[in-house]
């Protein structure tokens, strides 16, 4: 298993060795936030790095979201970019170490940085922090990799066979994604069983 702890993501971000990251909001996210009417749901954002749709979240009106990530320096980014955020709201943690519940968790490029050795670890963490009647929604990517991770790929049956104890929902191919990654990414929304 790869050692991807706060030294490695810091070491990423500092060296701008990022390719995950698109320089802003996520269209699937987005399109998805712009949907919703209550804006008091209490939204975690894990593993956001620059979160750019916690960014869009935030100016859209939802003001109970939490950024979580691992790493220091793309929350003191997103801070420096958003200094009307409430720095309470951004959190400094390992995912598996957090201990809260929402009422959504958005799955933007989070559940691909982790270790595949992780994956049944992380469905059961998001399982603890969802609410009954909450949803875990967002973008996993829908292909193999040629190249040593993160980014780590898989295939929709590979992430239903993790999930599917545990969640219920939707897996449907992204109509939405950039021009990039059309046709490689799923589009999830799940609820907790």
């Amino acid at each position: 298993m790869m050692n991807l702890d706060e030294v490695y993501w810091s070491s990423r971000y500092a060296s701008g060795r990022t390719g995950w990251d698109i320089g802003y909001p996520s269209p699937p996210i987005t399109q998805y936030l712009d949907q919703l009417d209550n804006k008091s749901l209490k939204i975690l954002l894990p593993g956001a790095g620059n979160a750019y749709e916690a960014s869009y979240a935030f100016q859209k009106g939802f003001q109970n979201l939490f950024i979580l990530d691992i790493a220091k320096a793309p929350l003191e980014k997103f801070k420096k970019a958003n200094p009307l955020f409430p720095a309470k709201q951004l959190i400094r943690d390992d995912f598996f170490n957090h201990n809260e519940t929402y009422d959504l968790v958005l799955e933007q490029t989070f559940f691909c940085a982790l270790d595949p050795e992780l994956r049944r670890d992380y469905v059961n963490k998001m399982h603890e922090l969802i609410n009954p009647k909450g949803r875990l929604a967002g973008v996993l990517f829908n292909r193999k990799f040629d190249f040593q991770g993160p980014p780590f790929g898989g295939t929709e049956e590979e992430y239903r066979s993790y999930f599917s104890e545990k969640f219920d929902g939707v897996f449907a191919s992204c109509y939405n994604s950039i021009p990039e990654r059309m046709g490689s990414e799923l589009w999830i929304n799940l609820r907790p069983k």
